[in-house]
């Protein structure tokens, strides 16, 4: 079985040590005028493991995210059964995992039952569902989810992954095929948000859900991200596809600028269209450059590639969580920044 990117076993402790660093310099001019004449949020980032603190100037109390990303939950009954051939192999994808912190076998429902445990033992405001929660959109699976969200009393935002509305193999754009999918079995999950773009303002931070899973912006979601950097508030974005940074593989490919058709080698297998020989659109671009450009983004969180990493980029840190189908997440902190 061939599995992009998955890491069945985390080395005992490793993720308890604290996240590799790297520096990611410059990468254009800081965003458009109304950017570059807001005035900074004074901010700082301590990292230790899975926890993430970030003091904010200005904030007045605490604010707990759990971010959660890549679950990958398979649960499966007999309304799945006219779309087995594009789901067999993803339905065997992740049916056991190597739990993150115990070394112990596990499974991706077994992790999120305790996720959630956890996320209200630590009295999380948010959790922060960013993308492959599923390996393919399963009534089943979706039922189960909504169940355990619903009964947890947990506040959470959603956007989709690549996987979370892709049957392989299916006909049809990505574009039309994420649309369609969405409606489908995930509308539920988005609690009558656009699927594409939502906002949550849990005091005094604002947090972005923009859906990145065909590794693509849209217009309409790069204006939607420019109105909520001109409102001055403190940021956060859940994405699941991580932004490019210097010196990252093409799987960091949200404005990479060597992704497309040349890059693509996993199309087959993953049963989609190939990516495009004109590689990402300007509107793509744009993004990328702005969110880094951002006055007042305090972070990035991100999944999509299995692993735990962090990259500061031009001052901003984006974090990639490790598969939550290993039972990983990440604690973010926000704090008022004491001058």
């Amino acid at each position: 079985m061939q599995r992009r990117g998955f890491i069945t076993r985390i080395a005992g402790g490793a993720l308890g040590l604290g996240l590799g660093t790297r520096a990611a310099y410059a990468l254009a001019p800081h965003g458009p005028r109304s950017f570059r004449e807001a005035k900074p949020i004074k901010r700082t980032v301590s990292i230790t493991g899975h926890q993430v603190t970030i003091y904010v100037e200005g904030l007045r109390e605490e604010v707990k995210i759990l971010h959660v990303t890549d679950t990958h939950l398979f649960r499966d009954d007999e309304r799945g059964l006219p779309y087995t051939r594009y789901s067999a192999r993803m339905a065997k994808a992740y049916n056991q995992t190597t739990h993150w912190q115990s070394g112990e076998a596990t499974h991706p429902e077994a992790a999120f039952v305790e996720t959630l445990a956890h996320a209200k033992e630590w009295n999380a405001d948010l959790v922060g569902l960013s993308g492959d929660i599923f390996s393919f959109p399963s009534e089943a699976a979706v039922d189960w989810v909504m169940e355990r969200l619903q009964s947890s009393g947990l506040d959470y935002l959603y956007t989709t992954g690549n996987h979370d509305w892709h049957y392989e193999g299916m006909e049809g754009s990505i574009h039309a095929l994420r649309a369609e999918w969405s409606e489908k079995r995930l509308k539920r999950l988005f609690q009558g948000n656009d699927p594409l773009m939502a906002v949550r303002e849990i005091k005094g931070i604002t947090v972005l859900s923009l859906d990145n899973s065909t590794y693509e912006i849209t217009a309409e979601q790069l204006a939607f991200f420019r109105s909520q950097v001109q409102t001055g508030n403190p940021l956060i974005l859940l994405v699941h596809i991580p932004l490019y940074a210097p010196g990252r593989s093409v799987g960091y490919g949200c404005g990479h600028p060597d992704w497309g058709w040349e890059v693509d080698r996993n199309h087959e297998l993953e049963g989609r269209v190939r990516w495009p020989k004109s590689g990402h659109t300007r509107e793509t671009m744009d993004f990328h450059r702005e969110v880094f450009g951002a006055p007042n983004l305090l972070g990035v969180f991100a999944g999509h590639v299995h692993r735990q990493t962090v990259d500061m980029i031009q001052g901003i840190p984006q974090l990639v969580t490790a598969p939550n189908a290993t039972g990983a997440f990440i604690e973010l902190n926000i704090l008022p920044l004491e001058t």
